[in-house]
């Protein structure tokens, strides 16, 4: 059990940090940053225009993918010699799409407390203001780099009723918006970008018109798609198997996903397709 602040441990802070507008990000946060004895940070030179705009004077060592693993110790020195700690990523949440799991769960293992300062995550801010089902969502952050593992990865999530939350970069939008199209259908999407800032923007539409739209390559993108919504079918199971077989599924996800689709066993679906084999 971990009392956070009713104990002596000294403490890992996971300090959400503004996503665009330096305005947000919350007072707490300002006072941590300020008090630890230092600031590991994804990238030193984004995160000292957030510091010196609040004036904050703390120290701060670089912790990002590529080093993360060889500054865990570091991290842990800080700890074991008495000083709280700070982690923040370029913007939001550290750990959400960002460096930070890793680094927590050493942590803990080794019994010094973690707790958040909460503030602004990218997936959330473009949910509330999307007009999808809020709950519930689903975030799946970058989707795999390999055609084959972006196939099965969306498979996973084709029938579940939730809004899924994607993030992509200004230089992969266009594929990502194609992928989702092929793999899950029509469906109404969300795309935002440069979130908080002054070109702020959401376009609000369906998979197919989005891959006619000609993306601006600059600033992350969250894309929001709608969930699955059963619909009656008019496809028996044998059109529907060849269908899902089209889409790469394995048989027994095939018969599974066909049962649901029609409502009945997936005992009738199996005996339908071996009477027609």
């Amino acid at each position: 059990m971990q009392e956070s602040f009713r104990n002596d441990k000294k403490t890992l802070y996971l300090v959400s940090t503004p996503i665009g507008n330096l305005k947000d990000i919350t007072y707490r946060a300002v006072e941590v940053l300020s008090n630890v004895e230092v600031i590991f940070a994804e990238d030193t030179r984004t995160s000292m225009r957030l510091l010196s705009h609040y004036n904050i004077k703390t120290k701060m060592k670089s912790y990002h993918e590529h080093n993360k693993l060889e500054k865990e110790n570091d991290v842990l020195w800080y700890l074991e010699n008495g000083f709280d700690v700070a982690l923040i990523s370029d913007a939001g949440t550290p750990g959400i799409s960002d460096p930070g799991f890793e680094i927590a769960n050493k942590v803990i293992e080794k019994g010094f407390n973690v707790s958040s300062i909460p503030g602004a995550t990218a997936s959330m801010t473009a949910l509330v203001s999307s007009g999808l089902k809020m709950q519930p969502n689903l975030f799946l952050g970058f989707l795999p780099r390999k055609e084959s593992e972006i196939t099965l990865f969306l498979n996973k999530y084709l029938t579940v009723d939730a809004t899924l939350i994607f993030y992509e970069s200004p230089f992969r939008i266009d594929k990502t918006i194609n992928y989702l199209f092929e793999i899950l259908g029509d469906r109404r999407v969300v795309i935002a970008r440069e979130l908080t800032k002054i070109y702020e923007t959401f376009i609000r539409t369906t998979l197919k018109e989005a891959i006619k739209i000609e993306f601006i390559n600059k600033g992350e993108y969250v894309i929001l798609v709608e969930g699955f919504i059963q619909e009656e079918s008019n496809l028996s199971v044998i059109d529907l198997f060849v269908k899902y077989q089209k889409l790469g599924l394995d048989d027994m996800t095939n018969m599974k996903l066909i049962a649901k689709e029609l409502g009945i066993s997936k005992r009738e679906v199996y005996d339908k397709i071996k009477t027609n084999k």
